[in-house]
């Protein structure tokens, strides 16, 4: 049976870039409008689907009505919006993006980091309205090297920043889950920390942490209590990831130095959070990932998956969630559901 393949993408432009890099021997449906109703009588039917944000509810009741369904592919990198427990017990695997994006986002945060060290919304604001400083009674400036990095999240984003940090002659250092190997740590130049030694030593803080229930408000009162005066914090994971209350209370009485964000616990954010009237915050609008083509390496990462899929074998970027027991277990599941 020819394997099925229904594409999520945001305008036509995209849609056409999917079709044109599908593998041969696939039927594949490409859909830019949510909620399509042709979108979902071809999900009924579909074996792989690829997209963002999920285009209707994934329940159980969404599984059940899609009785081939073997893979949900996604082209970004959180999956916060998706009922991980429902494709668990489907017997659905979701795939993130393979790090489609990562250069991306790492650059937007040593973008933000950047700015926020060099004052650079400051200096643009007083050259635009007449200020021009003397070297003697410039408001003070530090640089990045010799500076530490902690990276909260040490996976592919995390290590490419880490290799941009490196450039800069900075410190590493990390905290995630899963340590890396000495070898490993050796040839990126970091090392390991648990959380609190890391919020403890850095000047910046930058985190790569997919929004789970674990990471709900991870970064808190108490561990802006931990860091430097003069850190700052980088957030291009997500914004629930951190206590806005805390990081607006920390920021205000100098716990912390600065906070460059590129997302926030409500999206669109109210006109009147107080971030905004914070000169020592960078914000940005939740597109740090989002290069103009970033799209096509997440579809070629995609279409792989598929592939794997369709030959009997477990997906590359399982998220960690439903990565266990991903070997002969899956491959028994997608191959049985293959046949069916």
């Amino acid at each position: 049976m020819q394997t099925k393949i229904v594409v999520f993408m945001s305008n036509e432009r995209q849609a056409e870039a999917a079709r044109s890099m599908s593998p041969s021997g696939v039927d594949i449906q490409v859909f830019t409008k949510r909620g399509d109703p042709a979108a979902r009588e071809a999900l009924s039917q579909a074996d792989v689907m690829v997209g963002t944000v999920p285009p209707f509810e994934m329940d159980d009741a969404f599984y059940e009505s899609c009785p081939r369904l073997k893979l949900v592919q996604l082209l970004i990198a959180g999956y916060d919006k998706y009922d991980i427990d429902a494709a668990r017990r489907a017997g659905v695997l979701i795939a993130s993006n393979g790090g489609a994006n990562a250069n991306g986002v790492a650059e937007h945060a040593f973008m933000l980091m950047m700015a926020l060290k060099r004052r650079l919304l400051r200096y643009h604001g007083d050259v635009v309205e007449g200020r021009w400083w003397s070297f003697g009674n410039m408001p003070p400036i530090t640089d990045l090297n010799g500076a530490t990095l902690g990276i909260v999240g040490f996976n592919t984003i995390g290590k490419r920043l880490a290799r941009l940090a490196r450039a800069f002659d900075m410190r590493v250092v990390y905290t995630d889950l899963v340590r890396l190997p000495p070898d490993e740590e050796n040839n990126l130049g970091v090392s390991f920390r648990l959380l609190n030694e890391t919020l403890r030593e850095s000047d910046v803080v930058s985190l790569h942490v997919p929004l789970l229930h674990s990471t709900r408000k991870m970064i808190g009162a108490a561990e802006f209590a931990l860091m430097k005066p003069g850190a700052i914090l980088i957030n291009t994971s997500r914004g629930p990831v951190v206590d806005e209350a805390a990081l607006c209370q920390a920021l205000s009485e100098g716990q912390i130095a600065g906070a460059g964000l590129d997302v926030l616990e409500e999206e669109p954010p109210n006109p009147d959070n107080p971030l905004f009237s914070m000169d020592n915050v960078v914000l940005t609008p939740h597109q740090a990932g989002h290069i103009i083509h970033y799209f096509e390496p997440a579809l070629r990462n995609a279409f792989l998956n598929a592939e794997r899929v369709q030959n009997g074998m477990a997906p590359d970027w399982i998220i960690p969630e439903l990565r266990q027991g991903v070997t002969a277990e899956n491959n028994r599941i997608l191959l049985q559901r293959a046949a069916s």
